[in-house]
């Protein structure tokens, strides 16, 4: 096992915080000197089926903790993802039935696999508690928090200050999140830079019922492909792990070079004195490699690195395209939504409105057009369709 200050080099890359440092050099001491694994949680509501780099970013730190030798509980969040974190949200979420949240957690464990080593980790779902916890038991743990607490918490205070609905569900959250840690007597729990609430009431229900008080480490939230909301599919600014390698590498071509490098810290464990003395275009190009070697294979990145390089850089048609056939008579706001080509109407309507569309070369101005002849459509500077008539 590494030295303290070897594990905290480590640890802190690409951190935002950690409450608190001495008390991760005290409990890295007694690991070493005890030769027992710290136990790292961090958990994860499955409420949608895929994973995207944004999550990588947990993902990719949890594995530093297992290389480290430490002991990684991911926590599925079976019964609370049926609640929903209302951590950085302006509305209530939609709540999601028992079966859709067990659908969404089969695939987790299926895409974690590519980034954990799944023979040491330690999976664990809350409702094994929380199923069997009664109606006064619950009621018990908001003893252990105030109202005025949760008020305080910038998300909560902004939506009531502008009279915006909070449902008493949403209070309820933060407490299951930090009877989790409980559960699991986490010694560090990990999260993104809105979770910072939830983590610090784990850290207090732990001192409530008299286990040491867990370490908090928050993690960045990392942009989408607009270089400005927190990657999501609700934004449609995310890159899937699970998404076809042509796809990935398009969308990380297409990041700014700012976020680019930001990309390189959380995703990567590139030497950045190296990515800031590279050509911009290089560095990006290196980036989606190294981005599809790690989900598809080094195989996959090196085709797509010269596809890209032949169509975009050469300006050509790429040869492989999805095809989608029509009689003649739907709107080009059609063909791009159901082909899949805009991930929804309102993405393709700001496709055509940007001059992002075009037709065998010539540029889409409304949104009603409609194909008439067999030709290639265009969206963005990566997305092709051949509309078959």
């Amino acid at each position: 096992m590494k030295n303290i200050d070897e594990q905290l080099e480590i640890i802190k890359r690409g951190t935002v915080g950690i409450i608190s440092e001495e008390e991760l050099r005290k409990k890295l001491q007694a690991s070493i000197q005890n030769k027992r694994p710290l136990k790292i949680k961090a958990g994860f509501d499955p409420t949608a089926p895929d994973l995207h780099l944004g999550h990588t970013v947990l993902l990719r730190k949890l594995r530093q903790f297992q290389d480290l030798g430490h002991e990684v509980y991911f926590l599925i969040g079976d019964f609370t993802g049926q609640i929903g974190d209302p951590s950085g949200r302006s509305e209530i979420r939609k709540q999601l039935s028992k079966q859709e949240v067990a659908r969404n957690a089969q695939t987790y464990k299926k895409q974690v696999a590519k980034i954990l080593n799944m023979r040491k980790l330690k999976i664990a779902f809350n409702s094994k508690w929380f199923e069997k916890m009664s109606g006064v038991e619950m009621l018990r743990l908001t003893t252990l928090v105030s109202v005025s607490q949760m008020l305080a918490r910038e998300d909560f205070k902004k939506r009531y200050t502008q009279g915006e609905n909070i449902s008493i569900l949403e209070f309820i959250y933060p407490l299951m999140q930090g009877y989790d840690s409980v559960m699991l007597e986490a010694d560090i729990e990990l999260g993104g830079t809105d979770q910072i609430f939830n983590l610090l009431v784990g850290r207090e229900f732990q001192k409530d019922f008299n286990q040491p008080q867990q370490v908090v480490l928050t993690m960045p939230l990392l942009e989408g492909t607009d270089g400005i909301q927190k990657m999501s599919k609700s934004f449609a600014n995310y890159i899937g792990i699970d998404e076809p390698a042509k796809e990935m590498f398009g969308k990380v071509m297409s990041i700014s070079d700012e976020l680019m490098l930001k990309y390189y810290e959380l995703l990567t464990d590139e030497d950045l004195a190296n990515v800031r003395a590279m050509h911009p275009k290089e560095a990006k190009v290196n980036l989606a490699k190294i981005i599809i070697s790690q989900y598809h294979s080094k195989q996959a990145a090196e085709i797509e690195a010269e596809e890209f390089s032949r169509v975009f850089s050469q300006k050509e048609i790429p040869q492989d395209m999805p095809e989608f056939k029509t009689t003649g008579q739907k709107s080009i706001l059609m063909v791009l939504t159901e082909s899949k080509l805009a991930a929804s109407g309102n993405e393709a309507r700001r496709l055509i409105k940007q001059g992002a569309v075009s037709f065998n070369g010539i540029k889409v101005e409304k949104d009603d057009f409609v194909p008439q002849e067999t030709g290639i459509l265009k969206a963005g500077s990566r997305r092709f369709l051949k509309i078959i008539i």
